[in-house]
């Protein structure tokens, strides 16, 4: 009896989940996989800096756009070389691999012209003439032989240090060639097998190694989920160690030589005096320093910048220079704890500030014993100590140690940079938790079970009680606890007539809906609930549908002021194409809002109209994160009665409509005012990946009272990754648009930047940069022609701006400004240059307006080309 009752008890439960989860862990990756992603967020939360000894150069597209496709003639790198070295750079270290000679076209040609001269040249060649010609074809040659350009300026330096690349793997037998005789100067000698083992070497050319400083492999070690985390300074071959080239930069930086390095086994790598910890294979775990304040830990500069002047060499003074490719699509790109892109010298630069600084990830040798420790410790807990507390005790305290587990390693490894692995022992004691809670739930839930049928006619009984009293809404709640029998549903019946006499139509639906629950198929039962179903909706909606959403009625006598889902609907505001929008007021709160309606059901049906409403609830999701002073707030969603809305911030003013015709135009002050406030609103959401798709003036509320300004009609905006992005899908207002988006290309922020543009020059002019007769040829104007200068119509005012807005206009995106901040930042410098003037008389608005307009609603200066564009889809609909 006892044995049988232990296979049952709860110490049995948790001594299996101890198994499961050490079973799990051996076999699997995930929880290793789970405690690699907690070592990724805490490392990097270091208070950690980065070395200000470092500089990155990178070749980024901006050079390769102006200098030309990769890979470059190799005297623009000696090129590169000679300004550091001439601005006074510490150490260069070059990340590009020179394995192959780059011979340019003509030399052979040349050299074999030479030897012809040389050897059995014409009778008439006379030795002037020889000589003429043999020096030229010397010149010539000197100024296309670019690897000897390269490697005089390598020579010339004296500080370079060059990558080298090992196929790694573990030898069989001796390699097929050896290590270079110049490779082996850079190296260590190594008969004990230091580092990683590899069966294969790609040195540099022996024109660059000779005289180069420094080389070291740039080999990646990615763990099992690809992402690099770990670097190894050393890798064996043939009979020597190759320092890592982070290792070796630090050494030059350090004017330190290979005789300086070394490797102590059990203990790890020596560098001068000190000593670097590593594993018996010579790996570290460096730091990854975090982007601070937007960015990123080591300043990029462009190639084609330093080389043509723009950023002085004298920048570099002093400095680790690291010069590597960071284009798309030249070299490759590496995951990190910080990036899911990072490049060779990125990831160079961090490594090389960690061996400066001692910056190095901590796993310390009495890590495992302490690891191992407390996993027996709560292996003991779960088996020996939970099943025999309740259920309160156990759930805070197995909250408190799974909380303190993960806070352990998580704090050692923001805070001492120590890495202490928690996650098994804290995903045994949560996997065992929910087995001994899941346990306890059922026995006592059989328990339940039986306490409930004893209790039942307790329920109906005092269900019959409070309706008695008049407490309807109670004798529900008891009546619901009860079982199907005839006395509940006789019972059932009384209490929905009597919700039906205090007319509550929609409080005796769900009593209905409840029994049918119990007796489906009742058809005196559907009859009823078909019957208060149309009460219900005749106190909601008018009986005359003059608008697709059906219009709410407000001035029934005798009615309460109807509702739409918590909020009162106080008058309406305006109608649109698709719906109508209400002021409205939540009654908890006293908050007036605008809401929106959108009758779905009266523009779809079947598949398309859940396709839309999924699409309808995801889009005002998308604009309720987006959470900033001058965009209008979302407050809530929902549908009721057929009808989908949107409540959301009601405000004052009107829209910048009225300020975009002659003789209405606002200050130019105030419109590049206007301009700043909407570029940081536009930025905030592209930082959340959310693109308007409509900006123009009918879209953002101004308030001429205090100035205030707000970006509305987020409703066509979509997130830029998202998947449903159908190509030639086009939404929003023509003459706004972005050539691109004309295009039916995939967008970014930089298409709404130029949609501020448009609006910023129409409110500056008074006219549209583009106008036409036709759709066709407004879209040709748009992709082709470019915008007018704004002085040509503004002569007024300054150049410069005029410039800022031809540059937002252009038709490439990326000669636009990159991000709206920059653009807010460039028009707050003209606004305080710009003179104050007298203001247009304003048109003052009665009353106060909704938040959005509806779709549909055009403004009014529109033109036939101007309207809003409108291709609906399965997955595409305005809010």
């Amino acid at each position: 009896m006892a044995r049988s009752t232990y296979w049952r008890s709860g110490s049995f439960v948790a001594l299996v989940i101890v198994v499961v989860v050490t079973l799990l862990h051996v076999s699997t990756d995930l929880i290793d996989g789970l405690e690699r992603r907690l070592y990724d967020l805490g490392s990097t939360h270091t208070g950690r800096t980065p070395s200000d000894r470092i500089a990155v150069i990178a070749i980024d597209n901006r050079s390769i756009e102006n200098v030309g496709r990769w890979p470059w003639p190799r005297d623009l790198h000696a090129q590169m070389i000679d300004l550091l070295v001439g601005g006074g750079a510490k150490t260069i270290a070059h990340t590009a691999f020179f394995f192959d000679p780059q011979i340019a076209e003509g030399l052979p040609s040349l050299r074999g012209l030479r030897e012809m001269i040389q050897g059995n040249a014409p009778a008439d060649l006379g030795p002037v003439a020889k000589e003429w010609l043999t020096r030229y074809i010397n010149e010539r040659e000197t100024a296309l032989d670019r690897d000897e350009r390269l490697a005089a300026s390598i020579r010339s330096a004296g500080n370079v240090v060059l990558p080298a690349f090992f196929l790694l793997g573990e030898p069989e037998g001796p390699p097929d060639a050896p290590l270079a005789a110049y490779g082996q100067r850079h190296a260590l000698s190594d008969t004990q097998g230091w580092g990683l083992p590899a069966i294969a070497a790609q040195m540099p050319l022996g024109a660059f190694g000779e005289p180069a400083t420094g080389i070291g492999h740039l080999n990646q070690w990615l763990d099992s989920d690809g992402v690099l985390r770990q670097e190894p300074l050393l890798i064996h071959f043939d009979g020597y160690a190759m320092p890592s080239m982070a290792l070796v930069t630090a050494a030059r930086s350090l004017n330190l030589g290979t005789a300086d390095l070394g490797f102590e086994p059990g203990v790890g790598v020596r560098l001068g005096r000190r000593l670097i910890p590593t594993d018996d294979r010579a790996m570290v775990l460096p730091q990854f320093y975090p982007d601070r304040n937007g960015h990123p830990a080591f300043s990029e500069d462009s190639f084609f910048d330093v080389l043509s002047g723009q950023i002085p060499a004298s920048k570099y003074a002093g400095k680790i220079v690291i010069i590597g490719a960071t284009a798309a699509g030249v070299g490759t790109v590496f995951s990190s704890p910080i990036s899911p892109a990072m490049a060779p010298a990125s990831i160079l630069a961090h490594v090389t500030s960690s061996i400066l600084q001692n910056h190095f990830i901590e796993v310390p040798a009495w890590a495992g014993g302490m690891e191992g420790g407390v996993f027996l410790l709560i292996a003991v807990y779960l088996v020996a100590v939970l099943p025999r507390w309740g259920a309160a005790r156990g759930a805070w305290v197995s909250g408190g140690l799974f909380v303190g587990l993960l806070g352990l390693e998580y704090g050692l490894l923001a805070w001492q940079a120590v890495w202490l692995q928690m996650v098994l022992p804290a995903l045994l004691l949560l996997f065992g938790y929910l087995a001994l809670t899941t346990r306890r739930y059922l026995v006592t839930e059989t328990r339940t079970r039986r306490a409930d049928a004893e209790s039942a006619e307790t329920n109906r009984q005092m269900g019959l009680a409070l309706l008695g009293q008049g407490q309807p809404d109670q004798a529900f709640d008891r009546f619901r606890r009860v079982p199907h029998s005839d006395a509940l549903m006789a019972n059932l019946s009384q209490l929905a007539l009597d919700f039906e006499r205090r007319r509550q139509f929609g409080k005796a639906q769900s009593v209905y809906e409840h029994m049918l629950g119990l007796e489906p198929g009742d058809s005196a039962t559907q009859e009823r609930l078909e019957r208060v179903r149309r009460l219900d909706d005749s106190l909601m909606l008018g009986t005359q549908v003059a608008h697709p959403g059906g219009n709410l009625v407000l001035d029934t006598a005798g009615l309460e002021k109807p509702m739409l889902g918590r909020y009162r609907i106080e008058k309406a505001l305006g109608k649109g194409a698709m719906g109508v929008v209400y002021q409205g007021q939540d009654p908890t709160i006293g908050r007036v809002v605008a809401i929106k309606t959108l009758a779905l059901s009266a523009e779809f049906e079947g598949p398309e109209l859940q396709a839309v409403r999924e699409r309808f609830f995801r889009e005002a999701e998308t604009a309720g994160r987006l959470q900033h002073p001058h965009i209008v707030t979302i407050f809530d969603a929902g549908e009721e009665h057929d009808l989908a809305y949107i409540a959301m911030e009601f405000l004052r003013g009107h829209d910048l409509t009225a300020h975009t015709r002659p003789g209405r135009l606002l200050p130019a002050a105030e419109v590049l005012r206007i301009g700043q406030v909407v570029a940081l609103a536009l930025d905030h959401a592209h930082e959340q990946q959310v693109v308007h798709r409509d900006v123009k003036p009918g879209n953002v509320m101004y308030d001429p009272a205090s100035g205030g300004v707000k970006v509305t009609d987020f409703g066509i905006a979509r997130v830029t990754g998202s998947s449903r992005t159908k190509t030639g899908v086009v939404l929003g207002t023509p003459s706004f648009m972005s050539p691109e988006q004309l295009a039916g290309r995939r967008i970014d922020g930089r298409s709404d930047l130029y949609s501020l543009g448009v609006m910023l020059f129409q409110m500056l002019t008074g006219s549209l940069p583009f106008q036409a007769d036709s759709m066709a040829a407004l879209m040709y104007q748009i992709a082709n022609q470019p915008a007018p200068d704004l002085s040509s119509l503004r002569p007024d005012l300054p150049p410069g701006l005029g410039q800022l807005l031809a540059a937002v206009l252009a038709k490439d995106p990326a000669l636009r400004p990159q991000r709206g901040r920059d653009l807010a930042e460039a028009l707050a410098r003209w606004a305080a240059s710009v003179a104050p003037e007298a203001p247009a008389a304003a048109e003052q608005p009665g009353n106060a307006l909704a938040t959005e307009a509806l779709p549909g609603a055009a403004s009014p200066t529109q033109t036939a080309v101007q309207t809003q564009v409108w291709v609906r889809t399965e997955s595409d609909i305005r809010l």
